[in-house]
C-alpha cells in the first residue's frame, strides 16, 4: 500500500476520528428548532460538502433565516462538548502517524469539517505536530467529491498528486481522492457501513481499522 507513497493525507471525521455518528443527532436537534423532521436522505445529500456548502444547502432547502455565519456558529457550538468529551481515534491511528513520523512522510489533513472543531480535536489528543497541512474544504473552491482539497494539500506537503494515498470513509471523500490523481485506502466506518461494497469498489485499498496495517509498517 505504501508503496513509492510519498506523502499521507487523512480526512478527519469517521478516518481519523470517530465522530460521524452524532452529526444525525446534531442535525435532528437542530431543524427540530424548526419544526422540520430529518429528511431520510439529508446524510447522502450532504456527502462531502464543506462546511460553508453544507450550511448554504441547509439555508436553502429549510429555508432558514439565520445568515450562514450563524448557522455554522450554531453547529460548532452544537458540536463542541461531543467532540470534547466523546469523540475518539480510531483503533491503531497512532500508532500509524508516529511510524509515518519516524519515515519522514509527511501528513496532511483534508477534511469537510469546520477549522475550529479541527482544532479543538488535534489539541485534546496533542496530535497536531504530526500534520505539516491541515486545510478544511471551506479553503477552497469547491468540497468533495471535488478533489480541491487533497490537491491543496499536496501542494502544501509539496508532493505530486500521484505520490500521494489518502485515507478516507465515505464513497464523496474517495472519489475526490481519485480525482485528485492519489491512491486511495478506504476505512471501515459504522456509519458508512451500508456503503462498504460502493466503498470497495471506488478505493484501491480497504482496511478495518490502522491495526491492519502493523504488517505493512513493521
Amino acid at each position: 500500500m505504501l508503496n513509492d507513497i510519498k506523502a499521507v493525507i487523512f480526512d478527519l471525521d469517521g478516518t481519523l476520528i470517530d465522530s460521524m455518528w452524532l452529526w444525525e443527532s446534531i442535525d435532528i436537534e437542530y431543524l427540530g428548532r424548526y419544526n422540520i423532521e430529518l429528511p431520510d436522505t439529508l446524510q447522502s445529500d450532504i456527502e462531502g460538502m464543506s462546511f460553508t456548502e453544507t450550511a448554504q444547502y441547509f439555508k436553502d432547502r429549510f429555508n432558514i433565516a439565520d445568515s450562514i455565519d450563524k448557522i455554522k456558529s450554531d453547529w460548532n457550538d452544537m458540536a463542541w462538548e461531543y467532540y470534547k468529551h466523546q469523540v475518539e481515534l480510531k483503533d491503531g491511528v497512532l500508532e500509524f502517524l508516529n511510524y509515518l513520523q519516524e519515515n519522514n512522510i509527511p501528513i496532511g489533513i483534508g477534511t469537510s469539517n469546520s477549522k475550529e472543531l479541527v482544532e479543538l480535536i488535534i489539541n485534546k489528543y496533542n496530535i497536531s505536530h504530526y500534520f505539516t497541512s491541515i486545510r478544511t474544504s471551506c479553503e477552497v473552491n469547491k468540497g468533495k467529491p471535488y478533489p480541491d482539497i487533497f490537491l491543496k494539500v499536496a501542494e502544501d506537503l509539496n508532493v505530486k498528486a500521484e505520490d500521494c494515498i489518502v485515507f478516507e470513509d465515505v464513497p464523496n471523500g474517495i472519489i475526490a481522492g481519485k480525482k485528485a490523481g492519489m491512491k486511495v485506502c478506504a476505512i471501515y466506518d459504522e456509519f458508512s457501513e451500508a456503503m462498504d461494497k460502493e466503498k470497495k469498489e471506488l478505493a484501491d485499498f480497504y482496511i478495518m481499522n490502522y491495526n491492519e496495517l502493523k504488517k505493512t509498517i513493521a
